[in-house]
């Protein structure tokens, strides 16, 4: 945003309570002013906020978030009111004043008794737990078999209209299912059958935070339960009364894989295999109705589920445990939640894919999203559209075909035996392509699309309507099934047992085949035992922009996010730069309790560190590194973590040092003063950090600490915590960039070339200039990806205002401005403004220094 805007706001911020439960940092109240600065001014607006690990970004995302909302939903209220009586404008001031007095006494009349009913639920537990006791118990309900047919479990449904599944937010619910759930408003307007009592408040505007994985969703979910807020009532409303808070309205979303109480469908393990069972369950024509699906008969609990849910703060297993106390799904029934919910936490894939927020009911338009770790979140869009087979899966479902054609085909209708031979000829045409590669001369590379369709006439065949065949048929459920019930029958120990879903592996790879632009790529990839083809995505504007174009305002936030660029870029290219804050915040330690120092070489005269893809091999400067580090570890107490570039390198360097040199060698050394811990490509992260936490801290200490080797995007550079004694000193051996001679790299660096030379062309840009920006930025993005692995391994050693940490970037080409200014600002800040390339010498009179003071 503008400048100046940024100064009007934030001056007028400068007093406003966050209601933060404790003090905030300086660097807390900014970042909460920016993020309410994001909101407010909303109409698209994006924030792109770096906020070092350790600075308390939650609770400030929560505090920013929630009380913007409140205070938007006060004037919101406000507004309304007025709008109420300007249509009496004429009559006398006494009947205005009545007539606003009404509408004011109904709206705090249906907010108190929201209230109250939710408090109520809050102390309900010994209620809930007598009906626990009443209900049989869930395990004991019986949901197998009701047919005495076997074959009706596994043989497709005949239909002539494949087409007429339902494909909205309660898509697989039979008709009963669909009419509870649409009182809710959840599929449909909310019924006027519907007893007013039985209804709650709607929230017209949410916020939808998303997070990587379950446990930063759930770490979320506790701080969220830290502070409180004050009504979304206007100001008028509540002055003078008892209670000046409002409990918070939380609703959390995950997959069925993690809700489904249905024992029989759980089982199933896999994500795929639990979403067709469970929407088979509930076809109209299906002998096996899931008893926990709401009803009719459930309406009751339903209620109580939406509600209980909206009284606490739940997370995830609270949810899980909800539903199976009351006998009812939580998957579905959560939806009925969301029309009251203020705050809805979800996985990425959930917001990520359009579809996926569709089958959730799932509306951004005009609502707030929060993308947090946000620093992977290009990578997280690719992941989620990205598919793979291989030669060995096709041949697996080959066969698979042939078990279930030879025992269900002559009872295939006529759809489904034609449909049933497509997939067939799929899987050949595609075995075909992959068998031809393994005589290819390359191991990798590129595939035309029409290439690989061209085999068995798969280019023949209407793709789009196969593939909504077999999601409304749940072919690939019913055939993997049936396989897996002759395999356990003939192998009941399971021995030969596969629980790959190679055939789901297949629909989501012809899912890919239809979505192929020029955003998408396919690539093979040979070993010697198979051959891979992948569907990679290379560009996340157009799957993003359906998120980008319809919200209020979008923040990403993260530890890391510098460089901010790739965001604008290919997130946001088309919006404009005044709809666009980033900010960079310091860290919350004091200046003394961070060293940061570029190693440029070891000693003035000797030749510089480069570790560079071509020089890295030099023997010498591997020995000049060793030297390095011995000299390190004499000096730092505790825990040293140092990040090479790939495990490749990794094994390179450990055996040169292990080599003797005048008779002791540099491996030796470095035991004589540290327990030595290396990364091991797929090893255990959890066991290799508590055996290096115990060689630091624990009963084996010895006082000398320990040195672990580890690689820059490994398991030990993200989500890790080097805090205090586990990471007194973080090295970096390099620039990590990624291979760019691989064939996904070249592909997305030649995309990125090509687009924005066409971009730039179409502005009137001269030939020559637009080539050469476009070089530029294709580099920039190259180096972006380098440095956010870099600053993601940095970020693991300073997590609190009290820690201290030195670190150490081993290469000259750190020194260059280029380089630095991709580094966050409170790294930057940390570093020797005298001299930015030091030798060894320096290195150490500057870590010594640093470390005297800190005792």
């Amino acid at each position: 945003m503008g400048s100046e805007s940024m100064e009007d706001i934030s001056g007028s911020l400068q007093k406003l309570d966050f209601h933060h439960p404790y003090t905030p940092y300086h660097v807390q109240e900014q970042f909460m002013r920016t993020v309410y600065n994001v909101l407010e001014a909303g109409n698209g607006q994006v924030g792109i906020l770096e906020s070092p690990t350790g600075t308390g970004k939650s609770l400030s995302l929560i505090c920013a978030t929630l009380t913007w909302l409140r205070a938007y939903k006060s004037s919101r209220h406000e507004v309304a009111l007025s709008a109420a009586t300007s249509n009496i404008q004429d009559e006398p001031e006494w009947i205005i004043d009545q007539m606003l007095a009404q509408k004011r006494d109904e709206l705090l009349r249906e907010w108190e008794d929201r209230e109250r009913r939710l408090e109520q639920l809050r102390t309900k537990e010994k209620a809930l737990e007598t009906r626990v006791h009443k209900r049989r118990r869930l395990e004991e309900r019986p949901v197998g078999r009701e047919t005495d047919d076997e074959d009706a479990a596994f043989l497709l449904q005949d239909t002539e209209s494949p087409g007429s599944g339902h494909t909205d937010a309660l898509s697989g619910l039979s008709k009963e299912s669909r009419e509870i759930l649409g009182r809710f408003g959840i599929g449909g307007a909310t019924s006027a059958e519907t007893p007013v009592a039985e209804q709650l408040m709607d929230e017209d505007i949410k916020i939808y935070y998303t997070s990587r994985t379950h446990s930063q969703l759930s770490q979320f979910i506790t701080e969220l339960r830290r502070p409180t807020f004050p009504p979304s009532l206007p100001k008028s409303m509540t002055e003078g009364r008892d209670s000046e808070t409002e409990a918070v309205k939380l609703l959390p979303f995950s997959s069925r894989q993690r809700l489904c109480i249905n024992p029989s469908v759980a089982k199933l393990g896999s994500v795929q295999a639990i979403n067709d069972r469970c929407a088979e369950l509930q076809q109209q024509k299906s002998s096996q109705k899931c008893p926990y699906v709401p009803k009719d008969e459930l309406l009751s609990q339903t209620h109580e589920f939406r509600d209980s849910a909206l009284a606490s703060i739940p997370d995830i297993e609270d949810l899980h445990q909800l539903g199976k106390s009351l006998g009812v799904c939580p998957y579905y029934a959560s939806r009925t939640a969301l029309p009251g919910a203020e705050i809805i936490t979800l996985p990425y894939p959930l917001l990520l894919q359009e579809s996926a927020r569709d089958a959730l009911g799932i509306k951004l338009d005009g609502n707030v999203v929060v993308i947090d770790e946000a620093h992977n979140i290009m990578d997280a869009i690719a992941n989620v559209h990205a598919a793979d087979i291989r030669l060995s899966d096709m041949k697996r479902a080959k066969g698979m075909l042939g078990v279930y054609v030879r025992r269900f085909g002559k009872k295939l209708g006529g759809v489904n035996r034609v449909n049933v031979g497509r997939v067939g000829r799929i899987i050949e045409g595609l075995s075909e392509w992959m068998q031809q590669a393994t005589q290819l001369k390359q191991d990798n590379g590129i595939v035309d699309a029409n290439d690989l369709t061209r085999h068995k006439g798969i280019d023949q065949i209407n793709m789009f309507e196969l593939i909504k065949y077999i999601h409304e048929s749940k072919l690939a459920f019913k055939i993997q099934s049936y396989v897996a019930h002759v395999e356990s029958e003939n192998d009941p120990k399971g021995i030969t047992r596969s629980s790959t879903p190679v055939l789901h592996s297949l629909v989501a790879f012809l899912v890919a085949l239809t979505n192929l632009s020029s955003e998408g790529r396919i690539f093979f990839e040979r070993t010697a035992e198979d051959v891979k083809l992948s569907y990679l995505l290379l560009s996340p504007t157009h799957a993003f922009s359906s998120i980008a174009d319809n919200a209020r305002a979008v923040i990403l936030a993260g530890g890391t996010m510098s460089p901010f660029e790739d965001y604008e870029n290919h997130l946001f290219p088309s919006l404009a730069k005044e709809k666009v804050t980033t900010l960079s915040c310091d860290h919350v330690i004091p200046p003394e309790n961070l060293c940061v120092r570029i190693l440029a070489q070891s000693r003035p005269g000797n030749p510089e560190f480069e570790f560079s893809f071509q020089k890295r091999s030099d023997r010498d400067m591997i020995t000049q590194l060793g030297l390095a580090v011995v000299n390190a570890c004499s000096l730092v107490p505790d825990g040293v973590v140092i990040f090479f570039p790939s495990y490749g390198y990794l094994d390179e360097v450990v055996s040169m040092w292990q080599q003797n040199n005048n008779g002791q060698s540099i491996w030796s050394r470095l035991e004589s003063r540290k327990a030595l811990f290396r990364e091991a490509k797929g090893a255990s992260s959890d066991e290799m950090l508590a055996a290096y936490t115990d060689a630091i801290i624990g009963t084996s200490s010895t006082g000398r600490g320990a040195l672990l080797l580890s690689v820059v995007g490994g398991k030990m550079s993200e989500g890790i915590n080097f805090s205090d004694r586990l990471g007194r000193c973080v090295m970096v051996v390099g620039l990590p960039y990624p291979n760019i001679a691989s064939p996904d790299w070249k592909a997305k660096l030649e995309y990125i070339e090509s687009t924005t030379y066409e971009q730039l062309t179409g502005k009137a840009i001269p030939p020559n200039e637009a080539r050469a920006q476009a070089k530029a930025s294709s580099r920039d993005f190259y180096e972006n990806a380098c440095m956010r692995a870099v600053n993601q391994s940095i970020g693991r050693a300073i997590r609190h205002r009290g820690d201290y940490a030195a670190i150490v970037l081993v290469d000259k080409r750190f020194g260059s401005e280029r380089i630095r200014g991709k580094l966050p600002g409170w790294i930057r800040s940390g570093m020797d403004k005298s001299n930015k390339d030091k030798n060894l010498g320096e290195l150490m009179s500057s870590l010594g220094t640093f470390f005297r003071n800190r005792k």
